[in-house]
């Protein structure tokens, strides 16, 4: 077996004018970087090879001039079928001015579409990109006006719409790793992720093509555990060795212990975020996490989730995830953002698209850049930027619940917090909330249609969608109604009982988030009063979410209830609670059955007139729920009834 181990230059020249070009990689982490710049070279120099076909899924490249940027020239590249473009200016300046074809397909698909390719399959089927701009009957993915061609199908397979996108075959592969035996087997102990690598050399491979892969050392033959490789040499033609300044583990870090999984770190450690708007809206944003449950943080604004779910020490409770690959632990963010710190595993970017496409996550929190008035939102264009979608529809369209995360407006916005209210320095100069957006990257119509919950949440306000557009449900202190958000908005939304965010959200010191999300108070909710025979039960600001959820409550009441020898009566509070419609049947059944149990006269009251009803309709099966609008109705209803 010959020595596969050759030099970047060398490595270069495999690469023929019109070849498909697949590179690994997401945002700085594991891009091949001595490769990209070896051709980038060639090309400058020599004005070879030209009109090259890129095919890429997660955006890799720093914003500036590294990672796919070294490709942006007029000439070297033809067509680019690309997942993130907001990271590779260069290309797509091209796209932008039409010198290339461009189109924008969701991250995911095209991970998907690399083990398809790999498989022989004809192409990748999925329900992914629906009513987005992928969608044919809309943009089709394409980025301008000279891209024509059709590359995704709308089809009908029993009774349901899907979109097909056809594969096609990919002659050259750059993929990264961290050490090479002779022979080319590929490890990848020191990356931070494992990516598409495998699914991609496959993929190449049985198209006829050619796999080249950058480490940063060599061993001999034999030398790496079997179970250690990522990338069997049988697929890897060429090896190439990289100088450390090519091979840093992401563009920010040239390397960490904690990023590649070797040691773990004290999340105590980690510096506190300021009380600003970002530090807002992830406060606001972490009242949606779900105990026990599976999240995808997005870059930018969302990001900052994690740092507060460390400050509230909700980490331990919560699997968050990164659609890379990352699983468990303390996502990073910034140009690490795809790494991150005390993870529990790490698996291949396609296998995590597997898990979020069939509905493995409870809840998505990504950012929005243009919101519209039936709650669809714009991430991937924006005037004369080309951000591309990334993995935002895979994981938007199939997450159980969304949380939108971003500023009310942009550009020079600027907010402070005086004595626990919000104070606006200075406006921003571009709404985000607008009649028309530019391009659908989530379709709010279709999340409206399915049911799926979706809140808007921003440092004044949040907004929540329905079936008939989105709703204001909550106003921040300080913050006037006209002036601070309806004048700011390009369409009117639907006004009802608006009420003011969570008042810990402003204050600098910690929320003690855990107790509401975990029910620590649980003991002090549901409480006798053994003079008056009155059972209290304050489910204010509580959100009901799981049927674990409901064991804790039923085992409460029975603990109190369960050794009496009498009935009790009942006050109630839902004054801004929240149950989730999936476990809203089971809920009023348990309900009921407490009642038969242990309950003589029951009231309740909320002060919202959507939960006076919600709760009518859960309770009114044979029963005759007293829900009134505040405390002193619901005492005094209960004084009449038994007569004192």
């Amino acid at each position: 077996m010959p020595n596969k181990v050759i030099s970047a230059e060398a490595a270069a020249r495999l690469v023929s004018d019109g070849d498909t070009v697949t590179t690994s990689g997401f945002v700085g982490i594991g891009v091949p970087e001595a490769l990209l710049k070896a051709l980038e070279t060639r090309f400058t120099d020599t004005g070879a090879p030209r009109d090259l076909n890129l095919f890429f899924a997660a955006g890799q490249g720093d914003g500036k001039t590294r990672g796919l940027n070294r490709l942006g020239h007029k000439g070297l590249v033809k067509r680019v079928i690309g997942g993130h473009w907001g990271l590779i200016p260069r290309v797509a300046a091209l796209a932008m001015a039409d010198d290339i074809e461009g189109w924008n397909l969701p991250q995911g698909v095209i991970s998907h579409m690399y083990r398809d390719i790999a498989a022989g399959k004809p192409g990748t089927l999925t329900k992914v990109g629906l009513e987005t701009f992928v969608d044919p009957r809309l943009q089709g993915g394409r980025v301008n006006a000279r891209s024509t061609d059709e590359i995704v199908r709308l089809m009908e397979i029993d009774g349901e719409e899907y979109l097909y996108y056809p594969a096609f075959p990919v002659q050259v592969a750059l993929l990264r790793g961290s050490t090479a035996d002779r022979a080319g087997n590929i490890t990848m102990e020191r990356e931070a992720l494992t990516i598409d690598n495998l699914s991609q050399a496959m993929a190449v491979k049985n198209s006829g093509g050619v796999v080249i892969v950058q480490v940063e050392r060599t061993v001999a033959r034999g030398a790496l555990n079997p179970r250690d490789v990522e990338i069997p040499g049988a697929l890897v033609d060429a090896v190439v060795v990289a100088p450390p300044e090519d091979h840093m583990q992401t563009f920010a870090t040239p390397y960490s212990h904690a990023f590649a999984g070797k040691y773990r770190v004290e999340g105590d450690d980690l510096a506190d975020m300021q009380l600003n708007a970002r530090k807002i809206i992830a406060r606001r944003a972490a009242f949606e996490l779900p105990v026990g449950g599976i999240v995808n943080l997005g870059i930018g604004m969302p990001e900052g989730v994690a740092a507060v779910a460390g400050e509230e020490k909700l980490l331990d409770h919560l699997t968050l995830t990164a659609e890379p690959g990352v699983i468990g632990g303390q996502p990073a963010s910034g140009l690490d953002f795809g790494a991150a710190i005390n993870t529990d595993a790490i698996v291949a970017q396609n296998q995590q698209f597997d898990l979020y496409d069939g509905g493995g996550l409870d809840l998505a929190i990504l950012g929005m850049a243009e919101v519209g008035p039936d709650g669809a939102v714009n991430v991937s264009r924006f005037g004369p930027k080309l951000a591309g979608a990334g993995g935002f529809i895979n994981i938007s369209q199939n997450a159980r619940a969304v949380v939108f995360a971003g500023t009310f407006t942009s550009v020079g916005v600027d907010v402070d917090v005086q004595d626990g209210a919000l104070n606006i320095r200075q406006e921003g100069r571009v709404s985000k909330f607008i009649e028309a957006i530019q391009q659908i990257t989530f379709s709010g119509s279709r999340a409206s249609r399915l049911g799926k919950p979706v809140l808007y949440v921003t440092e004044r306000c949040v907004f929540s969608l329905g079936a008939d557009g989105i709703e204001l449900i909550e106003i921040a202190p300080g913050i006037d109604l006209q002036r601070d958000i309806l004048d700011r908005m390009g369409f009117a939304p639907i006004v009802n009982q608006p009420q003011l965010m969570d008042a810990r959200i402003f204050d600098p010191a910690p929320m003690d988030l855990r107790v509401d999300l975990l029910h620590l108070d649980l003991a002090d909710r549901i409480a006798l009063d053994t003079q008056t025979n009155v059972l209290f039960i304050n489910f204010g600001r509580l959100r009901l979410r799981t049927l674990r959820e409901l064991d804790m409550i039923r085992a409460r009441v029975e603990e109190v209830c369960g050794a009496l020898d009498h009935r009790v009566d009942v006050i109630a509070n839902y004054d801004r609670t929240r149950i989730d419609p999936d476990i809203e049947d089971t809920y009023g059944a348990m309900v009921n059955d407490l009642e038969d149990r242990f309950y003589a006269t029951v009231t309740r009251y909320s002060g919202s007139a959507f939960m006076r009803m919600k709760l009518g309709t859960v309770f009114e099966r044979g029963r005759a729920p007293h829900i009134f609008e505040s405390a002193d109705e619901a005492r005094q209803f209960l004084k009449d009834r038994s007569g004192g």
